[in-house]
């Protein structure tokens, strides 16, 4: 409203959530049930279609992403259909997650390179830190990045003692002792090993303290666990060091909070820019970070924050100095609140004046210019298909309504005429059934003719493959008898002729009957040679046999993907 822009919000649904409180439209998609793989979170369906309808329906001059997933494919064919520009901020190294949840390396360097393509189809790449521009270059992004400072919505200044005691009773927190605060998700990777074990130093130099953990997540049991080893826990009567007070959404009493603390601290080198510490130093609340970290940009250390290296030995020598001059504490936190905080207010102001560059860009066509890849046709060919898709189903309704409008006017003219509706439905519904039953009747007859056909079919080509099996077994049998004719007749030939030679002298016999031995030699060769040519004849036709079935397999094979193509199709 500052700005005179409405704008709407596209989330993943989450089971329970109330949307309906919030001063802008939100439109919920449907999502999946990840929390237990995504640290929390749960993962949008990137083509749900009537959510991007109702988006496209608000006509946006700007699409935002602030995710590299789902949200981001969203958004592309947001923009393929409103031709908007897509502005992508990069908050989280998403790298980190992905590995330690996908265990098969290769398949987790896939997932992020893929990730990096979507944020590089996007027109303007926003990051909330240098470091996190860094970050997302070391991923294999190869554009350019411009730096937004997130903002906070907390007001500057601390809260009155009132609500301070009113936020903080019921827990031990005695007056001068010190007290640090770390607000986030309860995950190793923030650092709060750490922190446990510099507290473990602390408490080994004999500094009494109270350590304050705000936040849920899924190793806040073994982070208690740890606290318990070393004594830090509120067990058997005697009071903790250490208190995990779970998640507080109530941001009044997080400013509280953050007004009691002494020092916040927050050791990740994770986060890309730390958005706790403006928080805190809105409260004029200093933080201790790690030294280069995204969190300490900004930061002087000594003046409106501390930095250490990333160890626990650094950062408890550290605790035990900061311990023994609070006033210096409370010096650093209102340089901080006066040099590191940043209003929600001035953040928004700046993104829309990036806004504005960013509609000049597109006038002058600077991101028509952009390389595109095979995503880009993919996202183009879906959102055409879902354009079409909303397009029938426009139409769709159109004709309901100009039917239910007509049968209303009928209805009217019935009632007019002293016909009541009831008995005219009943007609209605009289015909429709005699109607459905005549379609039924006449659809079972088609179907039986059409079965009737296709039995004949089959009875007509197995009658013409049989004809031609018996024709060619007609021809084998044929073959077969003229050999064995031949054969039998050779053989008689030969008996006429032996008898002729017993009649002629001895000589004469004999040399006859070498002539006989010979020729019998020869017919044994011939028969020899006619059952090899047969047995050849018959390898020849099963290789045949078996290469015809080969094909017609094959064939078969591809007739079956067609049909199931165009079944798809349809």
């Amino acid at each position: 409203s500052d700005f005179a822009s409405p704008v709407i919000v596209g989330t993943p649904r989450y089971p329970g959530a109330d949307y309906s409180s919030y001063p802008y439209p939100v439109i919920p998609y449907q999502s999946l049930p990840t929390e237990n793989l995504a640290s929390g979170y749960r993962t949008g369906n990137p083509f749900a279609e009537k959510a991007i309808s109702e988006m496209a329906a608000f006509q946006p001059d700007i699409i935002h992403a602030h995710c590299p997933a789902s949200a981001t494919v969203i958004a592309r064919l947001l923009r393929d259909e409103v031709k908007a520009p897509i502005v992508y901020t990069y908050h989280t190294k998403y790298d980190i997650d992905l590995r330690r949840i996908i265990k098969i390396r290769a398949a987790a360097e896939e997932t992020i390179k893929a990730m990096v393509g979507n944020i590089a189809a996007c027109d303007d790449i926003w990051v909330v830190s240098r470091g996190a521009g860094e970050s997302l270059s070391a991923l294999g992004f190869e554009g350019e990045w411009h730096v937004m400072d997130n903002g906070v919505d907390f007001d500057k200044g601390r809260v009155d003692q009132a609500a301070v005691q009113e936020a903080t009773a019921g827990y031990d927190l005695p007056e001068n002792v010190p007290m640090f605060l770390f607000v986030g998700r309860m995950m190793t990777y923030k650092g709060i090993p750490m922190i446990l074990d510099a507290l473990k130093i602390l408490s080994d130099a004999g500094q009494d303290f109270r350590m304050v953990f705000i936040g849920k997540g899924p190793d806040k049991e073994l982070m208690e666990n740890k606290a318990r080893e070393y004594g830090f826990m509120d067990d058997n009567d005697v009071p903790g060091k250490c208190i995990f007070t779970g998640a507080i959404y109530d941001r009044n009493v997080l400013r509280a909070w953050n007004t009691r603390a002494d020092l916040f601290i927050f050791p990740s080198t994770f986060d890309t820019n730390g958005l706790v510490v403006r928080e805190a130093a809105a409260c004029g609340l200093a933080s201790v970070l790690i030294e280069g970290s995204c969190a300490a940009e900004g930061v002087t250390s000594g003046r409106n924050g501390f930095t250490v290296e990333e160890n626990a030995a650094s950062l408890g020598a550290f605790l035990i100095e900061a311990s023994r001059d609070l006033p210096h504490l409370r010096d650093a936190g209102q340089h901080a609140m006066d040099e590191i905080y940043l209003s929600w207010r001035d953040a928004v102001a700046r993104a829309y004046d990036r806004y504005l560059w960013v509609l000049d860009q597109k006038a002058r066509g600077a991101y028509d210019q952009r390389r595109k890849d095979a995503t880009d046709l993919l996202v183009a060919l879906t959102a055409r298909s879902m354009s079409e898709r909303n397009r029938y189903r426009q139409i769709r309704k159109e004709i309901f309504n100009d039917w239910k409008e007509t049968a209303v006017g009928m209805m009217e003219n019935i009632q007019e005429a002293g016909e009541s509706i009831e008995s005219f439905l009943d007609r209605i519904g009289d015909g429709l059934a005699e109607s459905y039953e005549d379609s039924l009747a006449s659809a079972q007859l088609a179907y039986q003719e059409r079965e009737k056909k296709r039995q004949e079919a089959r009875e007509e080509r197995e009658e013409r493959r049989q004809e031609r099996r018996e024709e060619r077994e007609q021809k084998r049998q044929e073959r077969r008898e003229a050999r064995e004719n031949a054969v039998h007749e050779a053989i008689e030939n030969l008996t006429e002729l032996g008898d002729g030679l017993k009649k002629l002298p001895a000589d004469a016999r004999d040399s006859l009957d070498e002539l006989g031995g010979g020729l019998k030699k020869t017919a044994a060769g011939a028969r020899d040679s006619l059952d090899e040519l047969g047995d050849g004849l018959k390898k020849t036709a099963a290789d045949a046999k078996n290469t015809l079935k080969k094909n017609v397999d094959i064939a078969a094979e591809e007739i079956r993907k067609s049909y199931e193509e165009l079944q798809s199709n349809e």
